[in-house]
């Protein structure tokens, strides 16, 4: 058992406990990305055996969005009052077990209850895997580990999940038993953390904090949270439009078959995954505030070539690469260090999880379903211009943020 800071609750001393800790949080994170975003290279085959159009796909991504972001801000408050494991743990086993039950849907209802509920569970893993790797990392590796943590998502969902999805799906009898066989490692995920993952004990807590990580409104007195709040809407508006949209932009406008597709959309996934760690990295060295409105101005400026200029797979790779490691690694750094850094040690979760959970409930909500009204208004083309409005919204509210990198505060 290593050994605790009293000031800070996090495992001191012993880099084997972080290492294995962040690892299973990290995998764990990459099964939320893949169970989450399994459905989106399957769409072509969703669509046409349960008649979907557009506005349904986007309604789809909405369903799991919303719970996700309610219960991020529920959970991830509760987590500060009685620990990561018993919040975690049963998340992860939740969630691998909806992933299997989504492939038995046989119409349109079905499958969004599976994936409302699916947003329930990923949404109480997301803030409390964060503050779990908080809780064992120190101040120097928390931009890294978080960054290591959240690119896990977009490599297990955005850039292995396509293939995987479109591989299987070419060998598999159905699309449905795509989604039967990914449940499975959740389940042996959830296992591990059980003989891994270790809850703090903070004896030198007091009073003041305890109630202090009680009340959501005492977060709203943090410039920070003020800001990460509608800033987090742009980032994962470009993550989750994309994410919904590009697919079916690419077989539908640019005219991909379906293969091609996959691969193509797996730069979308690489981007997301090199951009959190690689600006966690980089955040840790030259500040978070300008590392995320440089991520903001790149990845407008890689959408819009996107739409207006590439048209060759690997120049859409490309533009997709860039556009994702720009959004998630601007999400990063706002779901984490710049939520968690900005409020003291027991409030990290409640914090981390509010801005995430009203994050969810726009960006990976709302902005799906807003995304496939306006694609059948205006076509596809129209919601990815908007969103590229959208992420230079994002980096003028950048500018309102106030520094919190550990290195770059102690040297001023």
């Amino acid at each position: 058992m290593p050994s605790i800071s009293a000031a800070s609750g996090t495992p001191t001393g012993n880099f084997s406990y972080e290492l294995r800790a962040v690892g299973l949080l990290a995998a764990g994170f990459g099964l939320v990305g893949l169970d989450r975003w399994l459905i989106m290279p399957l769409a072509p085959q969703i669509m046409h055996d349960l008649r979907l159009d557009y506005q349904d796909l986007g309604n789809l991504g909405a369903a799991i969005g919303l719970s996700w972001g309610v219960f991020a801000i529920i959970m991830g408050r509760l987590s500060d009052r009685i620990g990561r494991r018993k919040i975690i743990i049963p998340a992860v086993i939740a969630f691998s077990l909806l992933s299997g039950i989504s492939g038995l849907a046989t119409g349109f209802a079905g499958l969004f209850i599976a994936r409302l509920l699916m947003g329930v569970a990923e949404g109480a893993y997301c803030p409390t895997s964060y503050a779990a790797a908080l809780d064992a990392s120190p101040a120097s590796r928390r931009g890294i580990n978080l960054g290591i943590i959240q690119g896990a998502f977009a490599l297990g969902g955005l850039a292995l999940g396509p293939i995987i999805a479109t591989q299987l799906a070419a060998i598999l009898p159905s699309w449905r038993d795509v989604f039967m066989l990914v449940s499975i490692p959740g389940l042996i995920l959830a296992f591990m953390l059980w003989r891994v993952l270790r809850d703090p004990v903070n004896p030198g807590q007091s009073a003041h904090h305890e109630s202090a990580s009680a009340n959501w409104l005492a977060l709203f007195a943090y410039r920070n949270i003020c800001v990460a709040i509608p800033a987090i809407f742009c980032s994962m508006s470009g993550i989750f439009v994309l994410g919904v949209m590009a697919p079916v932009y690419l077989t539908d406008v640019v005219k991909l078959d379906s293969v091609t597709m996959g691969f193509v959309m797996s730069g979308f996934g690489l981007g997301g995954f090199l951009g959190q760690i690689l600006l966690g990295i980089l955040s840790d060295r030259i500040g978070r505030k300008p590392s995320l409105f440089i991520a903001f101005i790149v990845g407008a400026a890689a959408l819009a070539a996107l739409v207006l200029w590439v048209q060759s797979p690997t120049a859409i790779f490309a533009a997709l690469f860039m556009a994702a490691f720009c959004c998630c690694g601007a999400n990063a750094l706002l779901a984490g260090p710049i939520s968690g850094e900005c409020v003291p040690s027991t409030m990290a979760s409640s914090a981390m999880g509010l801005v995430i959970g009203l994050g969810e409930i726009f960006g990976g909500g709302v902005a799906p379903s807003i995304g496939g009204a306006i694609a059948m208004a205006g076509g596809l083309k129209m919601t990815l211009l908007t969103v590229d409005v959208v992420l230079v919204a994002g980096a003028a509210a950048t500018l309102f943020l106030k520094e919190t990198a550990p290195q770059i505060v102690a040297r001023r």
